[in-house]
C-alpha cells in the first residue's frame, strides 16, 4: 500500500533517499550539526537536509525516550505504572454550580448494541482513569462547568518546578459556553512570544469537536492532569502543549454530533461559519503548533451490522492529512515519525488499530472509505498549515458508557504516543517545517497546483467481529484509499488571487486561516485569468458520508479560465501565494469546488474573484 498522499512528487535530492521502514527512530535528542546547519533560502529546488535514520533499528520498535534532564523519569505510556511513580497533588474534581440549570445529556444505563460474546472483546485496561465523568456512579460525562473546574485547579499562578499553566478562553459557543484550553510549558512565559523564544515546538490536542463523541475529552482532561503535575510532565523540557479538551460545549451538552446551529463543525475549518471553528483556527494561528491532535470516535454498529452483518473490531483508527497539495515531507513525517510509533504503542496495550474508514448512510452502498480529502476537516484543513495533522478515532458513537475505560485508554496511549514522537523529533520537525515553509512559498507562479483530487478505488480484507460469537470475520470490501490521490482537476499555479473590494467576509476568513491579504492602495493592472462560467446547478456538499450536515444551497459552477489584462481598483485586495499558507487560498479560491468561498456564498459573483499569473506592480497599504 502506497502510504504517501502527495499528487505532485519533486525530485528529491541524493540524500533525501527514502529510508526503510522503522529506521526512523533512534535519533539522540541532539542532532548532528550536518542536520543543524540552516537552510538557504526558499527556492524550489532548496533541499531538505538528509532525512534522519539510525542504521540497525528495529522496525516498528518505538523509540525509549531519553531523559529530558538530569533526575527525572521517563514518562511510561500512561496506564502503565512507573517503578516510582512521583507524588501528585490532589485534582479538586467537584462540579463549578452553574449560573442556569445545566442541560446535560443523559448517558446510561442503555440496552447493549450486541452480546456478551462480542462485549468480551473489549476488557476494561489494567488502570482506571479517574475524571469528573468517569466515575463509577456516574450517567452523564464531564459537563462544561466541571472541564472549567478541573482546567482552573491546573492553571494555578505559581509555576511548579519550571512548569507553567495558562487557562485559555478561546472563544464562545453559539450557546454561550466558553472553549477553554490549557497551556502547558516550561518556557519563560506563557505568551505566544515567550513559546517561540523557547525554541521548542507547540502541539495542540482538541476534543469532541462532535458532541456525542465523548472518549476524547475524557481522555484529554487525563493528559492535561499528567502533563501538568504528573507522569507527562517531563515532556515539556522538549514541548509546548494547548489542550482543548471540548470544542463543541453545545453539542456536549446535548449529546449531539452537531453544534447548536445543526453544523458539522469538523467540515467548516475552510469556511469558519461557527465560532467554535474560528476559535480553533485562531488558536492554531496564534500558538503555530508542530503538530495537531484531533480526538473523535467513530460509530461500532449501526450500518456495519445493517451492511455487513457485522461489528466494528478495531479499538483505535488512526489518519493523518490526505488532502490535495499537501507537502511530501510533512506526509512522510506523518508516517514514519508518528503512524508507525503510534500503532506500535497501541499494540504494546493490547489495542487494535487500522486506518481510519467510514461508509456512507445508503444501506446500497458498500463501499468502504478512508477518511475524506476535501480541505475542509480539521485534519485536512491544519495540515495546509503546514502541520502533522492527526485524527485518532476510538469505537465510541453508539455504545453510551460501554466499555468507557478502554476506550479513553486507547485515545492516552495514542496521545501518549504522538506527544513522545513530538518530543523525540523536535529539532527535526522544526527543519521539515521551516523547508516546507520556504518550499511552498518559492512555488508561487511556477508549475501546476492540484485544484480538487479524490481518493483511489481498490480493494482489501478488512476484519469485523461476527455479531454472534464475536469471532473475527474477514471481509473483502471495496476500499477508497486517501493515501493514494487522483488529480481531479489542476491549473498553472496563480502568483496570486485578486479580490474584489465587496469580498471583506472572504478577506477576513482568509485572515483568520492565517493568510496574509494586502489591500491595494492605488489603481493598477495585472495579467489574470478570469473564470468565464460553462454550468451551474445548486447542490450540498457531500462526504464520504454523505450531505454535510449545515452544506445545503451551495453553487457548483464549471468554469474556463480566460487571461487578459484586468484594471485593478484602489480598495480591492491581493492574496499573494509566496507565503506559506499558500495552499489554503488555493483551497479556498478556486471558485469550482465544493468547498470554495464562491460555492458557499463568501464571494457573491465569479467577476470579483481572478487569479493573478504575473507578479503584480501594485502598491498596496501599510
Amino acid at each position: 500500500m502506497n502510504m504517501h498522499s502527495n499528487l505532485h512528487r519533486e525530485t528529491p535530492p541524493a540524500s533525501l533517499a527514502a529510508p526503510k521502514p522503522g529506521r526512523l527512530r533512534n535519533l539522540p535528542w541532539k542532532v548532528s550539526a550536518l542536520l543543524a546547519t540552516a537552510l538557504l533560502t526558499a527556492c524550489s529546488t532548496t533541499p531538505l537536509p538528509p532525512w534522519p535514520s539510525t542504521p540497525g533499528a528495529r522496525t516498528g520498535a518505538p523509540a525509549p525516550l531519553p531523559r529530558a534532564q538530569p533526575g527525572t523519569v521517563v514518562p511510561a505510556p500512561l496506564g502503565q505504572a512507573p517503578l516510582a511513580p512521583p507524588p501528585r497533588p490532589a485534582v479538586v474534581t467537584s462540579p463549578l454550580p452553574p449560573p442556569a440549570p445545566l442541560v446535560v445529556q443523559d448517558q446510561g444505563p442503555m440496552a447493549p448494541p450486541y452480546g456478551a460474546a462480542v462485549a468480551a472483546r473489549f476488557p476494561d485496561p489494567p488502570t482506571a482513569y479517574s475524571t469528573p465523568g468517569l466515575g463509577p456512579d456516574r450517567r452523564a460525562f464531564t459537563t462544561n462547568a466541571e472541564i472549567s473546574q478541573w482546567l482552573q485547579s491546573l492553571a494555578e499562578p505559581a509555576p511548579r518546578g519550571g512548569t507553567r499553566t495558562r487557562l485559555l478562553n478561546l472563544g464562545m459557543s453559539q450557546r454561550g459556553e466558553p472553549i477553554l484550553g490549557l497551556l502547558a510549558t516550561r518556557a519563560a512565559g506563557t505568551e505566544p512570544a515567550d513559546l517561540d523564544t523557547s525554541g521548542r515546538p507547540t502541539v495542540v490536542l482538541i476534543g469532541q469537536q462532535h458532541g456525542d463523541e465523548p472518549a476524547g475529552s475524557e481522555a484529554l482532561l487525563v493528559i492535561s492532569r499528567e502533563l501538568v503535575q504528573g507522569l507527562l510532565e517531563p515532556l515539556l523540557d522538549r514541548i509546548n502543549v494547548v489542550v482543548v479538551p471540548r470544542a463543541n460545549p453545545d453539542g456536549a451538552a446535548a449529546g449531539t454530533r452537531v453544534t447548536a446551529s445543526g453544523v458539522d463543525m469538523n467540515r467548516d475549518h475552510l469556511l469558519l461559519n461557527t465560532p467554535e471553528a474560528r476559535a480553533l483556527a485562531q488558536a492554531i494561528s496564534t500558538y503555530r503548533p508542530i503538530l495537531v491532535l484531533d480526538a473523535h470516535e467513530y460509530t461500532a454498529v449501526g450500518r456495519y451490522l445493517q451492511k455487513f452483518n457485522a461489528i466494528q473490531r478495531y479499538d483505535a483508527l488512526l489518519q493523518y492529512a490526505t488532502t490535495a497539495n499537501y507537502p511530501e515531507f510533512l506526509t512522510k513525517a506523518s508516517e514514519e515519525w508518528y503512524h508507525q510509533p503510534m500503532v506500535a504503542a497501541l499494540r504494546a496495550q493490547n489495542l487494535t488499530s487500522d486506518w481510519y474508514y467510514t461508509t456512507s448512510t445508503n444501506p446500497d452502498d458498500k463501499r468502504i472509505s478512508m477518511g475524506g480529502t476535501q480541505p475542509d476537516t480539521g485534519r485536512n484543513v491544519n495540515g495546509l498549515k503546514n502541520t502533522v495533522s492527526l485524527l485518532v478515532e476510538t469505537r465510541g458513537v453508539g455504545l453510551g458508557r460501554m466499555h468507557i475505560q478502554r476506550r479513553v485508554h486507547s485515545q492516552v496511549t495514542a496521545i501518549t504516543s504522538a506527544l513522545r514522537s513530538t518530543a523525540e523529533r523536535a529539532t527535526n520537525l522544526e527543519q521539515v517545517r521551516s523547508f516546507v515553509e520556504r518550499d511552498v512559498s518559492a512555488k508561487a507562479c511556477r508549475d501546476q497546483v492540484v485544484v480538487e483530487a479524490a481518493a483511489t478505488p481498490t480493494q482489501r480484507q478488512l476484519d469485523f467481529l461476527d455479531p454472534d460469537t464475536g469471532a473475527d470475520r474477514s471481509i473483502r470490501v471495496d476500499w477508497n484509499s486517501s493515501l493514494t490521490l487522483r488529480a481531479i482537476k489542476t491549473r498553472a499555479r496563480p502568483c496570486g488571487y485578486w479580490l474584489s473590494a465587496s469580498s471583506s467576509e472572504a478577506v477576513e476568513r482568509l485572515k483568520l486561516l492565517g493568510l496574509q491579504v494586502l489591500r491595494v492602495a492605488e489603481p493598477g493592472s495585472a495579467l489574470a485569468d478570469t473564470y468565464r462560467e460553462t454550468a451551474r446547478e445548486t447542490a450540498d456538499r457531500q462526504d464520504v458520508i454523505g450531505t454535510i450536515a449545515g452544506g445545503q444551497g451551495i453553487v457548483r459552477v464549471q468554469v474556463a479560465p480566460t487571461r487578459s489584462a484586468i484594471d485593478i481598483p484602489a480598495g480591492s485586495f491581493y492574496v499573494p501565494l509566496n507565503q506559506p499558507r499558500a495552499n489554503l487560498a488555493v483551497a479556498a479560491l478556486e471558485p469550482d469546488t465544493q468547498n470554495s468561498y464562491f460555492a458557499n456564498h463568501l464571494i457573491a459573483d465569479l467577476a470579483h474573484s481572478a487569479r493573478v499569473m504575473a507578479p503584480p506592480a501594485l502598491v498596496f497599504e501599510d
